[in-house]
């Protein structure tokens, strides 16, 4: 019996705390808590603090989806989107990178969600889920690698193209400006 528990427990974590058990877009879903595990990442305002926790909830990632793949013997299971929610964060890495350039510091979690910055705030999740489900190369290549390798770095390659997106909007004359101001 004992057993029993955190063996639900590591799945219940890897379903996004019951998001990825919704019948219709469990990623989409995933991804939303994503937003809000970025949100928790930036309250501190401490760019070690951010950089050293979507690095480690990256392996942890591997790890636990590796985990519950034999626990729900499946590979890849859509209910599990722990994927999805770590690697929101590594969505806005360059947009928070280049906030930090600017201006020394990190930005605080409500400045996603002002009025120059939340459309492009809903672009960068839209974008990662367009990129997660189209799976351009090579990220549909490396849902073959093993484990929770193949779980999880699909989405951040995914990451990945979405912040060369962003990177390339904001190469545009006045985009940075207009969104990224200096405080």
């Amino acid at each position: 019996m004992t057993t029993r528990r955190p063996r639900s427990l590591i799945v219940w974590v890897a379903q996004g705390f019951g998001a990825g058990r919704i019948p219709v877009a469990p990623g989409t879903f995933g991804s939303v808590v994503g937003v809000g595990w970025l949100l928790l990442l930036l309250l501190p305002r401490n760019s070690w603090f951010f950089s050293s926790m979507v690095i480690l909830t990256a392996f942890g990632s591997v790890w636990i989806c590796g985990i519950v793949e034999k626990l729900l013997n499946q590979t890849d299971p859509p209910s599990v989107v722990l994927d999805e929610i770590i690697a929101v964060p590594f969505c806005f890495a360059g947009w928070i990178g280049l906030y930090y350039a600017r201006n020394g510091s990190m930005p605080s979690p409500d400045y996603f969600f002002q009025g120059t910055t939340w459309p492009l705030t809903l672009a960068v999740v839209l974008a990662f889920r367009i990129f997660d489900v189209w799976k351009p190369w090579p990220i549909r290549q490396s849902q073959r690698l093993s484990g929770g390798w193949g779980v999880t770095i699909d989405d951040l390659l995914a990451a990945l193209y979405v912040n060369l997106v962003t990177m390339i909007v904001f190469a545009f004359p006045g985009v940075v400006e207009k969104i990224v101001p200096l405080n």
